[in-house]
Parts: structure tokens; sequence; C-alpha cells
């Protein structure tokens, strides 16, 4: 080969060699475009920390799973919760599953601890671990919300303050849409994003009675709430294990062995009476606008149906959950059937208990004292009776028990405004399937048999 040839063949070599960086050069530029226009897009939702090459799972695939957890680093904050102890627990329970549509943890909000509807001002505002246990409800609900102090915040953005729609123009469909906008773009870029307008027990309702019933799980009471609800349990149980040692004395020659026996098992019964005057006239308004006639019920109907339950007549409590004002009404004393022990706090001597703690926290402990009992027997439109309900059908949903109607369960409810069986009270179960929290707060769509 002549010099004049291996010139020509150094050049062609060199062309392409130099097309080829061309290339590389090019197509390095063209990933790092792309690398800058992902991370900028998905900003918030999930990206790839190329740092530590740590795979975060994207927005998307984030909600659908229950296992990866919740942002930590971007939070919500919601209104002071207010009203009933059930409503502000749906309430709460509301703001959780919204953080957690927006993958973002939720700032410990503020409960109210009295029990006023329209002065804002005397509203007495209480931490939330003052009542549930912080920690415990973190650790029960890790991977599916998560609760954060305000001492995390590192304030390096502004709050942004989203403004919840109110009127008939603001649809459950429009809220959603609301919601999708917030969880993107250069909102979803603040730190904090505060709700501000009304509570959330007034917010429109996107969740499924499952996710409602796993956040409940998670609530536990504080140790100073919880011993308190004991001492009332204990107190209930002895009056049982007393009357029944009586009635065994007299039937048998008393042993060792019975005795065990008696004081092994002491069950009760809880009743949530909703009688008092302020309801009443609430239910009937109520059966007027739905045309519903099953709502309201008289004490002596409540005392009959109660009665038809249990077919034993051994000596049985009765704890009877009631308004303050009925105290001093002995008439819902009188009238149960034999067997039947009725009382309420202050009969039972432990109305002291109550007396030294603010609304809220009284609620907290009868709803634990119902919660615990035996049979528990309510009102399908009472907030209060509903959530009592839903958590005992969840317990038996663990055990693998979906009805309760032909077989004898652990946790055993029932309605006394629906006439049941042999004039009974209909037994109940909630609907763990329905798409909204609705339908168990003010009807009877929860009764299934």
């Amino acid at each position: 080969m002549d010099l004049s040839s291996k010139s020509k063949l150094s050049r062609l070599i060199g062309c392409q060699l130099t097309s080829l960086t061309y290339i590389c050069l090019a197509l390095v530029t063209t990933v790092l475009f792309l690398r800058a226009v992902l991370l900028h897009s998905f900003s918030g939702y999930g990206v790839i920390e190329w740092n530590n090459l740590d795979l975060i799972l994207s927005h998307s695939l984030l909600l659908n799973s229950r296992d990866e957890g919740i942002r930590k680093d971007k939070y919500l904050e919601v209104p002071q919760i207010v009203w009933g102890l059930n409503n502000q627990k749906i309430a709460f329970a509301r703001a959780c599953l919204t953080a957690r549509m927006l993958n973002r943890t939720l700032l410990m909000p503020s409960l109210s601890a009295s029990l006023f509807y329209k002065e804002i001002d005397r509203l007495q505002p209480i931490s939330f671990d003052k009542v549930f246990q912080f920690d415990k409800f973190n650790s029960l609900c890790k991977g599916f919300v998560q609760l954060g102090r305000y001492s995390d915040l590192k304030n390096q953005t502004r709050i942004y303050d989203l403004q919840k729609g109110s009127g008939r123009k603001w649809t459950v469909e429009r809220d959603m849409e609301h919601l999708k906008q917030s969880s993107r773009g250069h909102v979803d870029e603040h730190e904090v994003i505060r709700i501000v307008g009304k509570n959330p027990f007034l917010w429109h309702d996107h969740w499924p009675v499952e996710d409602y019933a796993r956040v409940f799980e998670c609530l536990v009471l504080v140790d100073e709430i919880s011993k308190e609800a004991d001492k009332v349990v204990s107190k209930i149980r002895q009056i049982v294990k007393k009357h029944r040692r009586k009635t065994e004395m007299i039937q048998s020659d008393f042993d060792a062995n019975t005795e065990n026996s008696s004081m092994a098992t002491a069950p009760y019964i809880a009743v949530h009476m909703r009688v008092e005057i302020d309801w009443m006239i609430h239910c009937k308004k109520l059966e007027q606008r739905s045309g519903v006639k099953q709502i309201c019920s008289s004490k002596q109907e409540i005392i009959e149906r109660v009665g038809n339950i249990v077919s034993s007549e051994s000596p049985t409590v009765v704890y009877l959950a009631v308004a303050d004002s009925l105290l001093n009404d002995s008439s819902i004393l009188s009238g149960w059937k034999k067997g039947l022990l009725p009382f309420e706090k202050k009969k039972l001597g432990v109305d002291g208990i109550y007396k030294k703690h603010p609304y809220l926290i009284q609620s907290a402990i009868d709803y634990e004292v119902c919660s615990r009992a035996n049979i528990f027997v309510g009102n399908s439109f009472s907030t209060f009776s509903s959530l009592i309900v839903l958590e005992r059908t969840q317990k038996m949903k663990r055990m693998g028990i979906t009805r309760s109607c032909d077989i004898d369960v652990r946790w055993p409810s029932y309605a006394y405004n629906i006439l049941g069986e042999s004039n009974g009270p209909q037994k109940w179960m909630t609907n763990m399937s329905d798409s909204t929290l609705q339908a168990i707060s003010y009807g009877s769509n929860a009764i299934t048999c």
C-alpha cells in the first residue's frame, strides 16, 4: 500500500471515530436531559435517588400498597377536630385518609374536650396524645397512615393553604379532583399543606368502610383513660359474680369448683340507651324527613326487646350507657326481665370516675365499657352505637366470621330500634364492603343478616 492510500484510510477512520464520539455525546446529553425532565415532573411522587441508588416507588404505586410507607418529609395540617367523641374519631380518620391520598404524614391534630356545637370560642382543645397513644398508633398503622409532630417540621418552604370548598356546587367529584390537583405540581412541593375551612367531619367522604376500620383499630386509649375504664368494667363484673354466687349457693351445695367457675366468667350486657329529650326530638324529625319509622325507641320498647335476647334467668348485669340527664330517672331501672340487673354509672357507684374528666374523656370511658361487653345493644342511627358495632365486626372479621345471624359469636351486637326474631332486637353487623362510611353513620344499612 502506497503513502497516499494510507493517508486516505487514516482520514476515513478518523472521521468514523469522530462521528461515533458525536453520537455518544448526543446519547449522554439526551439521557441527562430526560433525567432532568423526569425528576422535575415527578417531584414529590417518587424518584430514583441517584446518590444512593435507592428506588422509591411512584406515587400511584405507593397508594396501591399498604406496606411501602408514607412520606415523612411532607405533611398535612387540618383544623381543630370538634363535636362528640365519635364524630371526632370519624373526622380524625377522614383526615388520616386524606393525608394518605396525598401521600403525606398527618400533623397531630387537636381534638376538643368539651361539647359545643356553636360556641367555637368555648371549645377546649386537647392534644391527640392526651387521649390516644401516639407511638402505638404509628406502630399499628405503619405503612397505611402516619402521624407526625410539629417539632418534626424543617420549615424549608412556606405553608400552602388549601381552601376546602362548600355549598351545593362543591360536589364529591369536584372535591376529589381538587385533592388530586393538590397532590402534584407546585402545591406538592410545599412541606406543609394546611387545609382551611370546615372541620374534617364535614368533608366529603371518599373512603371505604374498611379503610376507616383500619384507622380505628390503631386508636388505643392512653393508659390513664384505659385504667379508668378497667375500674368500671371491674365493678360490673364484681356485681355479676356476687349475684351469681348467691344463685349458685341457693341452687346447689356450693363447692370450690363452682366458685372458681363463677369467678372466671362474669358476662354483662351493655345498652346504649338513647331516650333523652333532645335525642327523641332529633329522631322524630329524622323519621319525618326520611320516612323511616324504625329510628326512635321508647324506654319500654328497649327494655322488652333486650329482655328477649337472654333466655336464661341467671343473673346478668345490664350496663346502661345513658346521658347524665337520665341518671336521676328511676324509670330506666325498672321493668326489666327477671335475671337482668340494670345499672347506670350512678347506681354502679362509679359516677365519681366520670365527673373528674371532661366530656370527651367521659365518652371514651363509656365507649370502652360498651366495646368490652359480652353483648352490645344500641341504636343503628346513633354514631356512638354504629362505631362500636363496626369495631366489634372488625374483630369478628379477623376471626373469619362474616355473618352472625345464624351462629353464636363471641361479640354479638343488636339494634333495639329494629325488631328481630322472637320480639327481640335485630342482630347487627357492619357491612364492611360499603364504599363510604355514610351508610353506617345515620342509617339501618349496616344491618346485615
